[in-house]
């Protein structure tokens, strides 16, 4: 009898070691992609932000040499993934509140309704927060409006560190992250190791903003089917194509000489007399050449008409401020940029635009809104 007993407790000691032993193990057979999915929008399938379908007149020569993409760091489906969780992570900021995406709004162009966008702890930016769009086209590759960044994979890192806008460490940063489940595994997805460093975060988030390219709006459309961009666009109004006739003369306003290119992006730092004294110096900061005091950054159009607030400093509130300022309010600056000067008289440039002409040029500037961009998942925040 006591042997029975004896062998029934073995019995049970040994079936409660087995099922306390299966569930203690249990754990190991959940896989990366169930943990990945418990957590953000993201699964084996990853979007495509590496092969993008761009209409042949990006690929000319004009366009193609504008690409700033290092060749340490060419755009890959999980590196930009990994940067797009990166991007919208309030982890990222010091009381868990600030993402990048905070002051980059996808609606808005990757911009801020805001004239100057709030941090962590209530301060604001000096400065508008710049759209993303294009940002992938820019000739010398550098970042900020004053370009202090000489590269994208060395400004998306300062944000985060600055003490108004994410108030963090990289190291706390780096601790963070190792501290979540799903982090290691987008590492390991994206660079073949789980480890966590600055130079993966920021290669990540450089990888995830240049593949924001604005490529399927309606001028882009309209762009595919003639030969010359400066021919009539068969899917424009008739005010449309009048519109665009105006941005790209050559003679009375010649918005293209600063925005050129079919992607809308200057191809260095200009001063568009905002003002008559450069208070803010601009790329002076860095190139410390008086030459350059009040010269900023010529960002892409695309998107220009959603996002809200228009120059450096968000002075600018409506497209119609934008045209008038061209058309009638250029200061004279002494280092105003040569396509706003009149060379004759040595002034700046007064357009002298009807209301008509100012109504069409409008509407041609609302043909470079791209809502595929502005809603296309694969930009959107990716946490549940």
């Amino acid at each position: 009898m006591k042997r029975f007993r004896f062998l029934n407790f073995s019995l049970l000691f040994f079936l409660a070691a087995v099922l306390f032993s299966s569930c203690k193990e249990k754990p190991s057979f959940i896989s990366d992609a169930e943990i990945l999915r418990a957590h953000l929008n993201v699964s084996a399938e990853v979007a495509n932000y590496s092969v993008l379908q761009l209409p042949n007149f990006f690929k000319n020569q004009f366009v193609a040499i504008q690409n700033n993409t290092p060749v340490n760091n060419p755009t890959t489906d999980w590196g930009a993934t990994l940067g797009r969780v990166l991007f919208y992570d309030q982890q990222l900021s010091k009381n868990n509140t600030i993402s990048c995406a905070s002051c980059h709004q996808q609606s808005q162009g990757f911009a801020d309704t805001s004239r100057f966008s709030t941090g962590f702890n209530g301060g604001t930016t000096p400065r508008h927060s710049m759209a993303l769009a294009n940002a992938v086209y820019y000739l010398n590759g550098r970042f900020f409006w004053d370009e202090r960044a000489a590269t994208l994979e060395e400004q998306v890192l300062q944000p985060i560190e600055d003490p108004i806008e994410m108030g963090m460490t990289m190291p706390e940063v780096i601790e963070r992250l190792n501290m979540t489940e799903y982090y290691p595994i987008l590492f390991e997805n994206a660079f073949g190791s789980r480890e966590v460093s600055n130079d993966k975060i920021a290669k990540a988030l450089a990888q995830f903003v240049r593949s924001m390219v604005s490529y399927d709006s309606k001028y882009d459309e309209g762009r595919s089917t003639v030969s010359e961009r400066t021919l009539d666009f068969p899917n424009f109004s008739q005010e449309e194509n009048a519109g665009k006739k105006i941005f790209m003369s050559n003679t009375k306003v010649n918005c293209f000489g600063c925005h050129n290119t079919d992607v809308f992006i200057g191809d260095n730092a200009r001063n568009n007399g905002l003002s008559e004294q450069n208070i803010d110096v601009g790329t002076y900061i860095y190139t410390q050449n008086e030459l350059d005091k009040g010269k900023f950054k010529t960002p892409s159009l695309k998107n220009i008409a959603v996002r809200g607030r228009f120059m450096h400093d968000g002075s600018l509130t409506s497209l119609d401020q934008v045209i008038e300022h061209y058309n009638s309010g250029i200061r004279p600056n002494k280092n105003l940029d040569p396509h706003l000067v009149d060379i004759a008289t040595r002034t700046p440039v007064k357009m002298g635009l009807t209301a008509l002409e100012k109504s069409q040029l409008k509407a041609f500037l609302e043909t470079l809104t791209d809502y595929t961009l502005l809603s296309d998942e694969k930009f959107s925040d990716p946490f549940k």
